[in-house]
Formats: structure tokens, C-alpha cells, sequence
């Protein structure tokens, strides 16, 4: 089993600078890829940016450019450094962890942008 905790979530100005951070505990021997989605009330969780366990990265439209994620496999932790942030970046933050045959959720953490 793999639990991820997050942290860094909070109320910054529009224009302004996050950085999320996700570290996995337990048999993380077993992720592959580790990413980002995030969700607002009524409507779909959406990815937000992912990273294999070699580096390759993906990224949503909406974020390409602001937004970057990195992981530290030695700490088996990933993050997310989001810059310029506008008010629609606003939304509960979730990270994601993938093995092979699992796939595992954080509790979420609540990025607001709003001035």
C-alpha cells in the first residue's frame, strides 16, 4: 500500500506563486508515474500535469507554461510549482500515484486564487 500526503495548498493573489508538495509513504518501490489533478464542485477531477519515473512530463492545456512538476525519486516526492495563478486555477488539488496495477489518491489540498 502507498498513502500519499500533500501540503502547500492556500490563498494566494492572482499573479502569485504556489508550490505543492506530494511524498509518498509505504511500498513506493511499486510507483511509476506521480501527478496532479485537481477538481471544483460539480465538475470532473482533470489532470493537471503527471511525471514518469524517468522524467517524461504532460501537462494540461491551461497550465502549460505556468505550472511545473518535478519529482525527487530519493524522497519519493512530487511537485507541483505553479506561478502567475489566475482565479480559475482555484480548486481542491489531488495527487496521484500509479503502480503497475494500482492507482493511488492524496486527500486533496485547496488552492485558492483570489484577491
Amino acid at each position: 500500500q502507498v498513502q500519499l500526503v500533500e501540503s502547500g495548498g492556500g490563498l494566494v493573489q492572482p499573479g502569485g506563486s504556489l508550490r505543492l508538495s506530494c511524498s509518498a509513504v509505504g511500498s513506493t518501490f511499486s510507483i511509476n508515474a506521480m501527478g496532479w489533478y485537481r477538481q471544483t464542485p460539480g465538475k470532473q477531477r482533470e489532470l493537471v500535469a503527471v511525471i514518469g519515473s524517468g522524467g517524461t512530463t504532460n501537462y494540461a492545456d491551461s497550465v502549460k507554461g505556468r505550472f511545473t512538476i518535478s519529482r525527487d525519486n530519493a524522497k519519493n516526492t512530487v511537485y507541483l510549482q505553479m506561478n502567475t495563478l489566475k482565479p480559475e486555477d482555484t480548486a481542491v488539488y489531488y495527487c496521484n500515484a500509479a503502480s503497475r496495477y494500482l492507482t493511488y489518491w492524496g486527500t486533496g489540498t485547496l488552492v485558492t486564487v483570489s484577491s
